[in-house]
């Protein structure tokens, strides 16, 4: 019976060592497997901008390749536009034509036509002094009644219609000299910056066949070659802007722990083989487009993405768009 005992007791002995083991292990699993920083991947960006223009031509040269540095005001690309120069011939008869009729507002009748209104005023005047004589003599004698009221009335009114032409006369000889009316002289005018106004259009349109760089910056894409045709806001080239990068991190919202603008985080480059400062200067969720994780199998909530931004604190030399960087918590 002793000995039952004895075999029952080690039996239970046996079962609660390996339960001890079994824990022990979880145990040390638990508190050393699970204590592994979390590790967060995200990459260098850089601010870019490309290079296009309003018109469509054919690339007559490229004097930037892919690598070249360019300064604000070099000359990247020549366009050959045809279609654009024949506009401009059109543009400039069109000023050539407004302005001759402007000089013609502006300058008034011509000198035989000023000439032949005067003689017509002349004319008008001479006749009038007759009409007058004659009224005045046929009045003289009415009065002393040898001439009846019919020839008086005859002659008034032929005095008066003398006066009448002498004064149209006189209207179309201050018409000839003063020339084209206020009106017609300032549309004339209109007219010429109208047609002016075109080849300033065209002139931009000309402009923008010679594309130059608007900022400093890196030639990171060349698109067409010499000799392709181009469309109206094609990309020529794209420039990368070195002195405007950062880096970007997806965070999950657990992960963020406290993250937030203004913070200095300290990024593992694995191309430099160090760390580096950043300052965090942007944070935004990435929208119900973004991956979720569910962090029950219940799904009681959902654990949103968010775009973290950071500017290195100082310029590294060498530091690249794509660059990936490490960021571990």
């Amino acid at each position: 019976m002793d000995q039952a005992r004895q075999q029952h007791n080690n039996i239970l002995l046996a079962i609660a060592g390996l339960v001890s083991v079994v824990i022990i292990v979880a145990l040390i699993g638990f508190f050393a497997l699970d204590r592994d920083p979390d590790v967060i991947q995200g990459q260098m960006e850089v601010e870019e901008y490309r290079v296009s223009s309003k018109v469509p031509g054919r690339i007559l040269e490229l004097r930037a390749k892919e690598g070249d540095f360019v300064k604000k005001g070099d000359t990247l690309a020549i366009l050959e536009a045809p279609d654009v120069q024949a506009k401009m011939e059109q543009a400039q008869s069109a000023v050539d034509a407004a302005s001759a009729m402007e000089l013609k507002a502006r300058s008034g009748a011509r000198k035989e036509q000023i000439e032949g209104a005067y003689q017509q005023l002349q004319q008008a005047k001479a006749g009038l002094e007759i009409y007058e004589k004659s009224y005045n003599r046929v009045q003289r004698l009415y009065d002393e009644g040898v001439m009846s009221a019919q020839k008086r009335d005859e002659a008034y009114a032929q005095y008066k219609a003398g006066e009448a032409q002498m004064l149209a006369a006189q209207s179309q000889y201050d018409m000839a000299v003063n020339g084209a009316r206020l009106e017609d002289k300032l549309a004339a005018q209109a007219q010429v910056d109208r047609a002016k106004g075109a080849v300033a259009e065209v002139n931009s349109y000309i402009n923008e066949t010679v594309q130059i760089a608007q900022m400093a910056g890196e030639v990171s894409d060349v698109y067409p070659k010499v000799g392709e045709l181009v469309g109206t806001g094609s990309p020529i080239m794209t420039i990368s802007l070195m002195n405007n990068m950062w880096g970007t991190f997806n965070v999950r919202e657990d992960q963020l722990k406290g993250i937030k603008t203004g913070d200095e985080l300290t990024v593992y480059v694995p191309a430099f083989g160090q760390t580096i400062k950043m300052k965090v200067y942007y944070m935004k969720d990435q929208g119900s487009y973004a991956a979720w994780k569910a962090t029950k199998a219940s799904g009681q909530y959902d654990l949103k993405t968010f775009e973290v931004r950071a500017r290195p604190i100082e310029n590294i030399d060498g530091l690249r768009a794509g660059m990936s960087l490490v960021l571990k918590q």
